[in-house]
Parts: C-alpha cells; sequence; structure tokens
C-alpha cells in the first residue's frame, strides 16, 4: 500500500500542443451538424428519412426531364423545383432540426459545449448554417440531376448547355433563399423543447396551420388583402419570393404588384430567426 501523503508520478502531461480556439470549434460544429442531418455515422434507421427524400427528389427531376425532353417548353424549370419541393424540405427541417438541438439539450451536452471557447453565439449560428446547408442540399441535388439530363438532351449544342448551366445558377439561388428561410424558422422553433418529438410537432404546425388559413384569406379576398395573404405561410410566401424574384412559372399564390412585400418579409423572418436562434442560447447555462 502506498504511504498517505505521497505523490505519484503516473505520467500525466500537460498538453503542449496548438490551441485551435472557438473558430475551429465552430467549424467542426457545423460539418458534424451537416452530417448528423443527412445520418452520417448515426444508425441506419436516421438515414431512412434524409436519403429518402433525396431519392424521390432525383426520382422526380429524371421523370421531370423526360417529359420536358419530349415538349416543346418544359413544364417545370430549375426555380420551379425549388418552389414545388418546398413542403418536402420543410418536413426535412422539422425532423432534422431537433436532432441538431434538442439532443443536446435532453442529453445535457449544451453545457459541455458551452464550457469549451464556444461561445453561445457561435453554437447557434454553427448549428443554423448545418441546418440550412442540409436543406439546401435537398434542394440541389435534384437540380442537378436535371441539369445533367436536360444538357445531354439539349438540341443546342454548347450554347444549349450554357442555357442550362444559367438556370441551374438561378434555381441554386432561390434554393439558397428557401433553405435560409426554412432553417431560420425551424431551428429557433426546435430550440424551445428537448424532446424530439415535441420539437418537431412545433414546426410541422407552424407550417400546416398558416396554409389553410392563408389559402382561406386568399379566396375570400381577391383583392390586395388576397395578394398579402401568402405571407402567413412559409410555402406560399417562397413562392411569392419565386415568381418576384425569378419568375417562376410555378403560381401557388397571386402575389400582384406586392412582390417585393413578399422579399422584405422573407428577408425579415431570416434576420429575425437567426436573432432568434442566438437570443435563445444567451441565457443558457454553461
Amino acid at each position: 500500500m502506498s504511504e498517505p501523503g505521497v505523490i505519484h508520478d503516473i505520467g500525466y502531461q500537460r498538453y503542449t500542443g496548438p490551441r485551435l480556439g472557438s473558430g475551429y470549434s465552430a467549424r467542426a460544429l457545423y460539418a458534424h451538424g451537416v452530417r448528423s442531418a443527412y445520418g452520417l455515422g448515426r444508425s441506419p434507421w436516421a438515414k431512412v428519412l434524409p436519403i429518402g427524400l433525396i431519392g424521390l427528389a432525383g426520382l422526380a427531376s429524371l421523370i421531370i426531364v423526360i417529359i420536358n425532353s419530349q415538349l416543346p417548353q418544359p413544364v417545370l424549370d430549375y426555380v420551379g423545383i425549388a418552389s414545388t419541393f418546398t413542403f418536402a424540405a420543410a418536413v426535412f427541417v422539422a425532423v432534422v432540426a431537433p436532432e441538431l438541438v434538442s439532443v443536446d439539450l435532453r442529453t445535457n451536452l449544451l453545457q459541455l459545449y458551452l464550457s469549451r471557447p464556444l461561445g453561445r453565439a457561435s453554437y447557434a449560428l454553427a448549428k443554423l448554417a448545418a441546418l440550412a446547408t442540409a436543406t439546401f442540399l435537398l434542394f440541389a441535388a435534384p437540380m442537378l440531376i436535371m441539369f445533367i439530363g436536360m444538357a445531354f438532351n439539349t438540341d443546342d449544342g454548347f450554347a444549349g448547355v450554357l442555357d442550362e448551366f444559367g438556370g441551374l445558377l438561378v434555381g441554386l439561388v432561390a434554393a439558397v433563399v428557401h433553405a435560409s428561410l426554412l432553417a431560420a424558422l425551424g431551428l429557433p422553433i426546435a430550440s424551445l423543447s428537448g424532446r424530439r418529438v415535441f420539437a418537431t410537432g412545433m414546426i410541422i404546425a407552424v407550417f400546416l396551420l398558416t396554409a389553410p388559413i392563408s389559402a382561406v384569406l386568399g379566396e375570400l379576398n381577391p383583392g390586395a388583402i388576397g395578394g398579402l395573404a401568402g405571407l402567413l405561410d412559409p410555402n406560399s410566401l417562397l413562392n411569392g419570393v419565386d415568381q418576384w424574384l425569378f419568375g417562376a412559372d410555378v403560381r401557388l399564390v397571386p402575389i400582384d404588384s406586392f412582390g417585393p412585400v413578399y422579399g422584405l418579409v422573407t428577408v425579415a423572418l431570416v434576420a429575425l430567426g437567426t436573432t432568434a436562434a442566438v437570443w435563445r442560447y444567451k441565457g443558457a447555462k454553461s
């Protein structure tokens, strides 16, 4: 037995390597968030929804390519894909956002994260960026498949490929807008509960309950109120932005001359959602 009061050298050493700081921590958290959103490094069940949605979106884009190649005018362009797939992306956000933040709250991992150089604002912004990136990829994948298919089927040679590439870029910009708004709405709501089921239910409720209200107001008030009714529903709001900013052929809601209003409201909601996500963790215990 060792003598009391004797300190033994058991090989512990101080860390003398580089201190990577909070920036590296935020980037690592962001990369981990994107991977977690698609179930990478997790159980097979965690991959079913994200991989399944991308697979269905890719199959739909292949069908669109076949239809477009048989008609003189395309039935759906790249921006139309963003408008059409918005509801599926909202379901994706409703499932993934709680996985990114609710689990940390329930398992007390948040306190462990915040005990390190990673700040509260950096944590919130890294999670928000990861959710927005994962949602953007959900839009971008079918657009890329559609571009490859349309580029191989063009009759105008290299000029036709350039036209398709230009359309792809416009579609990707629309995807950035859609992903930013959906993430800015979904993450703050998910951060309110440590239970994934409750967080998912709250997000879905926001998207489902606002849609019929917006539709009813639009039908009952064909004038100015009807033109602004789409502001109440995220799906209709994004479609209004697509019509105003990108001239989308898919028209889920009549926006009349209120296109700039739809754009301003979208920017305001993204800013408000980002601020709410950061504010949510200002008072978090560390």
